[in-house]
């Protein structure tokens, strides 16, 4: 009989105990993702290399190996203020502290040590695909008319896939999102001012390194380097300057607000973002755009920036 690829159950726990599987569950800890893709046996191979007196190969052996996987969650509250969202286990895990003050708000920001790791589960079909100890990177998206995303990728321990009869998930506690506009995203702000903006991404620049040695093997994440890109519509220089502030190295806060409702507003703030140099002035639809990109720097550590759900 076929795999049908369209059948799919991904599921997410952290774990307790690193690299030990936490045996997610279809009933508590199914995650609505899209896009997802998983490389079971990433790693590398290494040749035997034996001499011999006829030509031909003389074979390889598996090195290093480990899972990747991607996959996309849509960036949305849990609907109740003070109420973790469904996505708050995969924010941990991709090396963020989780803040939750009752019945007000759940806020995310980086951290620089003790990261958390977390098994992933993916079904196809009847065929199960486990990594553990799995830590990863994401790019936070915001594009006009689009969905707000939390684009993942995830590296992990390997184990050997099995056959298994696919959990039935729970999705009911995941939220419809809606898609950033002028009505649904009430604030966008570089530097105080509002602006006209037509796409955003900030990348989390987690370094995630698979470390293969002697006494340990671990998925770890020893830097981050954040990244943000925009395109905004172009203002007079007089009321905002990218080129000034590039060349003066000048960190603004940046400020995006997506909806308005208790429970589902989603606000990202980055008080120090260092204005990088413009990229080349382009047109969107016939008026002047600037790609402007900025560098999300700490004051007195892991403040770079934080992602709040109130």
């Amino acid at each position: 009989m076929p795999k049908y690829w369209r059948k799919k159950v991904l599921t997410f726990k952290l774990e307790d105990t690193y690299g030990t599987n936490s045996g997610p569950t279809g009933a508590a800890n199914a995650v609505r993702a899209k896009n997802v893709k998983w490389n079971p046996m990433n790693g590398q191979d290494v040749e035997l290399g034996h001499e011999t007196p006829y030509l031909g190969n003389s074979g390889t052996i598996p090195a290093d190996v480990h899972a990747t996987l991607s996959f996309d969650l849509d960036l949305v509250g849990s609907g109740a203020a003070g109420t973790a969202p469904e996505a708050g286990s995969v924010l941990r895990a991709l090396g963020c502290a989780e803040t939750v003050v009752a019945d007000t708000s759940v806020t995310y920001n980086p951290i620089s040590g003790d990261m958390e790791a977390a098994t992933i589960a993916l079904n196809i079909d009847g065929i199960l695909f486990v990594t553990t100890g799995a830590r990863g990177d994401c790019d936070l998206i915001a594009n006009a008319s689009g969905i707000p995303l939390l684009q993942c990728r995830f590296t992990g321990l390997f184990t050997v896939p099995t056959d298994a009869a696919p959990e039935t998930p729970d999705y009911s506690a995941w939220l419809d999102p809606k898609v950033i506009s002028n009505a649904n995203t009430p604030v966008f702000t570089i530097d105080g001012g509002s602006r006209v903006m037509r796409s955003f991404k900030m990348a989390f620049g987690n370094d995630i390194q698979p470390r293969f040695l002697v006494g340990d093997e671990n998925i770890a994440m020893p830097d981050r380097s954040e990244q943000i890109e925009c395109q905004i519509q172009a203002t007079a220089l007089s009321v905002f300057n990218p080129y000034a502030l590039a060349l003066s190295g000048s960190r603004v806060p940046i400020n995006l607000q997506h909806e308005a409702v208790a429970g589902r507003i989603v606000t990202l703030s980055v008080p120090n973002a260092q204005v990088m140099r413009p990229g080349e002035p382009t047109e969107g639809q016939g008026i002047m755009e600037w790609p402007l990109m900025f560098t999300p720097r700490a004051d007195s550590g892991n403040d770079q920036w934080t992602l709040t759900f109130t």
